[in-house]
């Protein structure tokens, strides 16, 4: 039973609270507001269920299943939010150039000197930092910069690129680090899964119009309610990548050292020769191996064991008393 339970606190829990639990909220709404006038149909009227418990269990049953299905499908979602997915090119470019204008003028008003409390001035920068610190790489979306800024952040302090490492990195960073990204990226996909999820039941509602009669008037109020609070969700996956972030920097920041022993490597002290020795790393994870990476790799690479040197010192034996 412990090995369970730590099991479901543990990715089990990210899950739950990220994925199946906002779509457990929204099919609650669905059930409440729009199912009631899609029960005119046959085919839903068939599978209806005839008690109250049959109705919890059909709820439960498919918040898992919706759940699941939703965090399979975690990335593409992403990735239409932060602009990378179905947006076409043109759309592409002006996300970009708005974006980048408005980190220029958030940068602004920060070095205007005067008129400005100290707070005021902390939460400026608290905006100016959900950008990339390259611009380069800024995404169309307010998300997708938010979550590009640490996408970035071990490039661009010791080319060390997270991304294609990110699987080595979390394999051999703390453990207090992982859990730490897994933790501070639940807030994230709840609120994602929220969103995604108060859109379907608004575009059903809608739908659900066409068949309505005295249910008309709450099938308005729930598509209006919810596409209002679609921008206060995507909103709150914004603020809650700080957390993301500071935990991503973190394991970077800790996990570099540990990541070089498992690679054989000795970090250098340096900063600028552990960069190199970070791109070269990151170059021999992506391109095919050639002659070069030898000489390359050559002053990082860890002394082998000395053979003659023992794993374990011999344990001193008990030392004779007086009378021996």
């Amino acid at each position: 039973m412990g090995d369970i339970a730590k099991g479901v606190l543990g990715g089990g829990w990210a899950l739950v609270v990220g994925w199946v639990l906002p779509t457990a909220l929204n099919l609650g709404v669905f059930f409440l507001t729009v199912a009631p006038s899609l029960r005119r149909t046959a085919a839903i009227e068939r599978v209806w269920p005839d008690t109250a418990s049959q109705t919890a269990l059909l709820l439960l049953c498919a918040a898992v299943l919706f759940g699941f299905v939703l965090h399979a499908l975690q990335t593409p979602l992403y990735r239409i939010l932060e602009g990378y997915l179905l947006w076409p090119r043109r759309a592409f470019d002006r996300g970009c150039r708005r974006q980048r204008a408005r980190k220029e003028g958030i940068a602004a008003l920060i070095a205007r000197p005067g008129g400005r409390t100290p707070v005021q001035r902390a939460l400026l920068n608290e905006q100016l930092v959900r950008y990339p610190a390259d611009d380069d790489q800024l995404a169309p979306t307010r998300l997708g910069n938010a979550i590009r800024r640490f996408e970035e952040y071990g490039h661009n302090r010791f080319c060390l690129d997270s991304q294609v490492l990110w699987n080595e990195l979390s394999a051999a960073a703390p453990v207090q680090a992982r859990r730490q990204v897994e933790t501070a990226r639940t807030s994230v996909d709840f609120f994602v899964a929220l969103l995604y999820g108060h859109g379907v039941v608004a575009a059903l509602a809608l739908l659900a119009l066409t068949s309505a009669g005295a249910e008309r008037t709450l099938l308005i109020v729930t598509g209006l309610v919810l596409c209002a609070l679609i921008p206060l969700w995507y909103r709150s996956a914004v603020y809650a990548t700080d957390e993301w972030a500071a935990a991503v920097r973190a394991m970077v920041n800790l996990g570099r050292k540990p990541l070089a022993d498992a690679l054989g490597l000795v970090l250098p002290q340096q900063l600028s020769e552990e960069r190199a020795m970070w791109q070269l790393v990151t170059r021999m994870s992506r391109r095919p191996y050639r002659d070069a990476a030898d000489r390359a790799f050559a002053p990082y690479r860890a002394a082998p064991p000395d053979p003659n040197c023992p794993l374990h010192p011999p344990v001193p034996g008990p030392v004779p008393g007086p009378g021996a």
